[in-house]
């Protein structure tokens, strides 16, 4: 792992943990909260390891590259749940996750 933190990946990530955040507060104000309970459910998954995922590759960790993967295999399943619900907050969400899944996949390609 390189000494010097992939920057694109730090913004991605927190841009990410932001957004699902933000759609898991908006979904659980929705009208049908249990139709959405798998979307919160990822968005607070996604949100905790993508900050996880952000603190190992800004330290440089030996184990960033494996958490990059797993953290951009948690963002891809939460775009794909996110991406089906028609609601503003989740077509961004899925936006960010699938952006931080990319440069997520980078990061772990190159160790």
């Amino acid at each position: 792992m390189p000494s010097i933190a992939p920057t694109e990946c730090l913004e991605a990530c927190a841009a990410c943990a932001a957004a699902c955040e933000h759609c898991a507060a908006s979904c659980l104000q929705e009208g049908d909260v249990r139709s959405m309970s798998r979307c919160i459910a990822l968005d607070m998954d996604c949100a905790a390891m993508c900050r996880l995922a952000a603190a190992y590759v800004a330290r440089g960790s030996e184990f960033a590259a494996r958490v990059a993967r797993i953290c951009a295999e948690i963002c891809s399943t939460c775009a794909d749940e996110c991406v089906q619900h028609p609601h503003e907050h989740c077509q961004a969400c899925a936006h960010a996750c699938r952006r931080c899944a990319a440069a997520c996949r980078t990061v772990s390609a190159s160790a």
